[in-house]
């Protein structure tokens, strides 16, 4: 089975991939956008995609939400991933040796109170964890550190020299597993949906109650300007649905009241924590 996934080998889409399909062997097929991601399904390349969505510290990726409506594929299951990042570099170098980082943005972010305690170092953004560590492997980059998972350490020859540098400890991401619909399935405790409603006063809120009329629990909500030049909004939720609903009777309800509704997947709620 080949899964595609953003980034390099050895990222933390590349972690939990391989922990949620723990009991099947797997190809891992690197892509260097979310976009592409999608495009290795829809061409035949990999049978599944793995997407991040949203950061315990960062927030949600909204454009990946709107990636999967408009792929008209399916969110077939959830993993939850601690995200630990680690300082590494050639080895033998001490933290004291090291001039430059480079790793993600978002990786960066989530290390700052740990990067301001460093003097004389510089922070460069680049496009991937893992792919900087794989490139200061490559080039023998004396000096130069990255910030990526202890998988692409290990996986790259490279020695960490920091551990566990993330600010905030219960660091997690949640990650997608999408497919084509044709893996989809009506059982689930969990379905994400896409919905917009009237343009007037009181609409959310009319659909906001007869959810909860009915004790389905809305855990995320999210809103995005529909590009239509008239200031609308499209929200993407997350509803919880207890063992006695019945998820069609909640599809009637949400037609009723909103418009445009999309169901881009029921599957399982992941209710575990891994570490990376």
């Amino acid at each position: 089975m080949k899964i595609s996934i953003q980034g390099e080998q050895g990222s933390f889409h590349e972690v939990a991939a391989r922990q949620y399909f723990k009991d099947d062997s797997i190809d891992i097929v690197p892509c260097s956008t979310f976009d592409l991601t999608l495009m290795a399904v829809k061409d035949n390349r990999a049978d599944f995609a793995m997407m991040a969505i949203e950061n315990a510290r960062s927030g949600s990726i909204l454009s990946n939400y709107t990636l999967i409506r408009e792929s008209g594929m399916k969110i077939l299951g959830e993993h939850n991933l601690r995200i630990k990042q680690n300082l590494m570099a050639l080895p033998g170098q001490p933290v004291e040796a090291i001039r430059e980082i480079r790793s993600h943005p978002i990786a960066i972010n989530q290390c700052m109170t740990y990067l301001n305690r460093l003097r004389g170092i510089t922070l460069i953004e680049t496009e991937d964890t893992a792919g900087r560590a794989r490139y200061i492997s490559e080039n023998r980059l004396k000096g130069v550190a990255a910030i990526s998972s202890a998988i692409s350490a290990e996986m790259y020859g490279l020695e960490i020299i920091a551990p566990g540098i993330e600010t905030y400890k219960k660091n997690y991401t949640r990650f997608l597993m999408i497919g084509e619909e044709k893996h989809a399935s009506n059982d689930g405790n969990k379905t994400s949906v896409s919905f917009c409603t009237g343009h007037k006063p009181g609409s959310l809120a009319t659909v906001l109650v007869r959810l909860a009329e009915m004790d389905v629990n809305l855990s995320k909500i999210q809103s995005v300007p529909r590009l239509n030049g008239d200031w609308e909004y499209m929200f993407y939720a997350d509803l919880e649905l207890n063992p006695d609903h019945d998820f069609e009777l909640v599809r009637d309800i949400l037609e009723n009241y909103a418009l445009e509704l999309e169901v881009l997947g029921i599957y399982a709620k992941d209710d575990k924590l891994y570490e990376s």
